[in-house]
């Protein structure tokens, strides 16, 4: 049975591999997906960036596009798994994208919440979220100036991101010592497959791990009931890999840097940084990562982009502007230093939510678009930022499909375009994902001689 995920930024899919990442979905980039061996199917929605009117509008287009697809070719909604994956740290609309899901792709008799994102420190115990064993509300992501919450209880995060409309009282709570019980022993199975089955009328359930059996465990059992009950997900990374049991990937890290392209000398080309994400974690990484002689950096004037933006003619601007950063790229390319383009760490007030979601989006844009004229001078990317990397996958490198290849690192991905036409991978690094020398790590291993 294959796996359907609606991922709301590009790197959800950081513990698979060998499946279809798909930009577009168009009858004909959804048949070559159905088409290929892999379980899964990723469809990167971006929603994340988006408002929530924008999110819903998006996922319902999505959803009609494979209705469509599924009756022209027959087959049948209820014969796949639906997975709304979202951030391990709870930004995003995790609530009301299930809910949309729900509502086009159902019914369903339960929609499951689990956020543990295990290979990144992400925990959920007696319902409550953790992020290295801190309550994920009192973290940074927790204050985040679009997807804030106030509790890392994860059934009232439910109900205060649902607005009222989902109850903490209502929500069940599958535990760790339930799964345990179901691991260890057939009658704890048994007790876990009966809660399964009694499930009725979309109840959202909400489900803890902190060790990979736990989904495991889950995943097995989800299996076993799924020929008489239908559920929803809500998942960070970890339990599509549970329930997708994928074999060890037969790449190693080796192979998967191997993949960078080479000059008409069968020499590596050189590789380009890019970071667009503003959160904390990624400032620090890229300072460490500026300490390192071999890299130079190279900064977008956000605020002066601002401005730029708010013109009513701003094409001429924006062109000059590129132009000068174009000709500095060339310049450290002529030094043979790797280049670092990134964005001015402040972040910019603006009036309202919808304003400072709209310009990242334009940001995000503008650098995507600025690296796809001259994405045919280096042998691979890493891009640091969710937003970043889907814009510059999309707009950037103009692709509609991408494979997903493996990963560098944990949670740390690389991907190819399935045209012969690009040679060029593209390391999709999550906005929180690591400590603070994980991009200097990933750099390095981008450069070592394979």
């Amino acid at each position: 049975m294959k796996i359907i995920i609606f991922d709301d930024d590009p790197t959800g899919s950081q513990t698979v591999y060998g499946c279809p990442l798909l930009l577009n979905w168009d009858e004909q980039t959804l048949e070559k997906a159905f088409l290929k061996s892999s379980p899964l199917i990723f469809i990167l929605a971006n929603t994340r960036s988006l408002s929530s009117v924008l999110a819903v509008q998006k996922t319902r287009e999505i959803c009609s596009s494979i209705k469509k697809f599924f009756l022209r070719q027959g087959f049948s909604k209820d014969d796949y798994f639906y997975i709304s994956r979202g951030d391990s740290t709870l930004r995003g609309h995790g609530v009301l994208e299930p809910e949309i899901l729900a509502e086009e792709l159902g019914p369903f008799h339960a929609t499951f919440h689990i956020p543990a994102f295990l290979e990144g420190g992400r925990t959920t115990e007696n319902g409550i979220h953790y992020l290295n064993g801190i309550p994920v509300h009192k973290t940074d992501f927790g204050r985040d100036n679009i997807f804030g919450f106030s509790t890392s209880d994860l059934a009232k995060w439910i109900e205060e991101k649902s607005f009222g409309k989902i109850q903490a009282e209502n929500i069940l709570h599958i535990e760790i010592k339930e799964l345990d019980m179901a691991f260890n022993n057939e009658d704890g199975f048994k007790s876990l497959l009966s809660f399964l089955s009694k499930l009725e009328n979309n109840i959202s359930v909400v489900v803890d791990a902190k060790l990979p059996h736990h989904l495991e465990t889950l995943a097995r059992a989800i299996k076993v009931v799924s020929r008489e009950k239908k559920f929803l997900f809500r998942t960070a990374a970890s339990f599509i890999n549970s329930l997708s049991e994928l074999p060890p990937n037969p790449q190693d890290t080796a192979d998967l840097v191997s993949l960078k392209s080479k000059n008409n000398q069968f020499e590596y080309k050189p590789g380009l940084i890019i970071v667009g994400s503003h959160v904390q974690l990624a400032t620090d990484q890229l300072e460490v990562l500026m300490k390192d002689n071999s890299c130079e950096g190279l900064e977008i004037p956000v605020s002066k982009l601002a401005d730029m933006f708010a013109l009513e003619d701003s094409q001429e601007e924006i062109l000059k502007l590129e132009k000068i950063l174009l000709s500095k790229i060339d310049d450290i390319l002529d030094v043979k230093k790797v280049p670092v383009l990134y964005t001015t760490r402040e972040e910019i007030k603006f009036s309202s939510c919808s304003r400072r979601m709209n310009f990242g989006l334009e940001l995000a844009e503008f650098m995507a678009i600025l690296v796809g004229k001259i994405n045919n001078k280096f042998g691979y990317i890493i891009s640091k930022g969710g937003i970043t990397t889907q814009l510059l996958l999309q707009k950037g490198l103009n692709f509609n499909q991408v494979d997903l290849k493996g990963q560098i690192l944990p949670g740390l991905s690389i991907v190819k375009s399935t045209s012969n036409q690009y040679d060029l991978p593209v390391v999709t690094f999550p906005g929180n994902l690591g400590d603070e020398k994980t991009l200097l790590e990933s750099f390095r291993l981008m450069e070592s001689k394979s």
